[in-house]
C-alpha cells in the first residue's frame, strides 16, 4: 500500500509555463502542497482541472479553467480522464489516498478508494489555511525537536 496525496490546483497562477509545483502560487495551494510533503508519502500529484492528474515536476503551461464552474456531467468525464491517467501509479482500492482538493476535484474519485482522508473537507478557505499553518508548525517544531537529539 502507497500513501498519495492529491492537491488540487487553484486560480492564481504565474503567466508562464513551468514546474506545475511551481506554477500554482496561491498561499493555499504553497500551504497543501508543503503539508503534502510533511506527510513523507510516496507520491503527490495535482489535479488540474485543465491536464487531469499531474506530476508536480512536469512543466506545464498556465491556463484559465476551473472544475467550479462545470456541470455534473462534465465533472464526471473529468475524474473518468483522470482515472485513466492513474494508471499504474494509483490503486484506488488499496492505496492510502489524501485528498487535498475540494468538492469538485475529489467528487467522483472519492468513491473509489477504499482508504481516503480528506482533513480539510467542510473548511473555508480561511479555516483551511489555519489547519494547515498549525499542522506545519507542528511538523516543523517535531523536526527540530529530532534534530536536536541526534
Amino acid at each position: 500500500m502507497s500513501r498519495i496525496v492529491l492537491i488540487s490546483c487553484v486560480s492564481t497562477k504565474l503567466d508562464r509555463r513551468a514546474k506545475a509545483k511551481d506554477l500554482y502560487i496561491s498561499p493555499l495551494f504553497t500551504m497543501n502542497y508543503t503539508y503534502a510533503e510533511s506527510l513523507k508519502p510516496d507520491a503527490i500529484y495535482i489535479l488540474s482541472a485543465k491536464y487531469g492528474l499531474v506530476d508536480p515536476e512536469k512543466e506545464i503551461d498556465t491556463y484559465n479553467e476551473t472544475l467550479n464552474t462545470k456541470k455534473s456531467h462534465e465533472l464526471k468525464d473529468w475524474a473518468l480522464d483522470v482515472i485513466d491517467q492513474t494508471e499504474g501509479k494509483i490503486d484506488f482500492r488499496n492505496d492510502e489516498i489524501i485528498f487535498l482538493a475540494g468538492e469538485n476535484y475529489r467528487k467522483f474519485l472519492l468513491p473509489l478508494c477504499r482508504n481516503a482522508k480528506v482533513p480539510l473537507k467542510g473548511l473555508g478557505i480561511g479555516k483551511q489555511l489555519g489547519w494547515l499553518k498549525k499542522k506545519l508548525a507542528s511538523a516543523h517544531r517535531k523536526e527540530t525537536y529530532e534534530q536536536t537529539l541526534f
